[in-house]
């Protein structure tokens, strides 16, 4: 879906970034092409490739100079949505590249906290290491420890990010606005392993 405003040559760039065409990007931006045009649905260049997890059309996009907290109509920027989608590469990328640690979703959360829900162990551990803020409450009043126990499984992934999250110094009594807490939570779910790792951690 492009806009009825977009150029031809910007309509390509959008194809090229869909297509990790490096060629076409920079021949495109060469002769001029707006890199940060946006589509029907406010996407960037740079974000069509993100969301396409297209690695060489983001760094050829991010070297030229693309932003990556360009936001589209629904609030996904490049670095939120491959923060979300667990897209290693290209989140890396955007942190080397301004990624603005406090820009949030639709739903008020930061890239850790749907990172955390969808059980992306190393690009939590990235986000962490980039001094992100581990307590930040999203719109439902989760945090990224409270996701990763109320929409997860319970597995293996998911303990790893509960105590990558407890070694960051998340607190883990927080609560969710019913004043339920993480633990409480575990227990609720029946995750024994969670309930240790949050036990040793001082929950209650």
């Amino acid at each position: 879906m492009f806009a009825s405003g977009q150029s031809m040559n910007e309509t390509k760039l959008h194809t090229a970034a869909a297509n990790d065409d490096v060629a076409a990007i920079r021949d495109l931006l060469s002769k001029g092409t707006n890199i940060e045009a946006s589509d029907g649905n406010g996407r960037t260049a740079l974000l069509v490739a993100t969301h396409g997890n297209k690695v060489h059309a983001a760094k050829a996009l991010i070297q030229a100079g693309a932003d990556v907290n360009a936001k589209d109509n629904i609030n996904d920027s490049p670095y939120l949505y491959a923060g979300a989608r667990g897209h290693l590469e290209i989140l890396k990328m955007t942190l080397a590249h301004g990624a603005d640690l406090k820009s949030t979703n639709r739903y008020g959360g930061t890239a850790l906290i749907p990172a955390s829900e969808r059980g992306h162990v190393e690009t939590v551990r990235t986000l962490i290491e980039a001094r992100i803020d581990v307590d930040h409450v999203n719109n439902l009043g989760w945090t990224a420890l409270l996701e990763a126990i109320i929409l997860s499984d319970g597995g293996v992934r998911h303990q790893q990010i509960v105590d990558l999250l407890v070694r960051a110094r998340a607190n883990v009594n927080l609560a969710d606005k019913e004043g339920v807490t993480p633990l409480q939570h575990a227990r609720k779910h029946g995750y024994a392993e969670i309930e240790k790792i949050l036990i040793a951690a001082g929950a209650r």
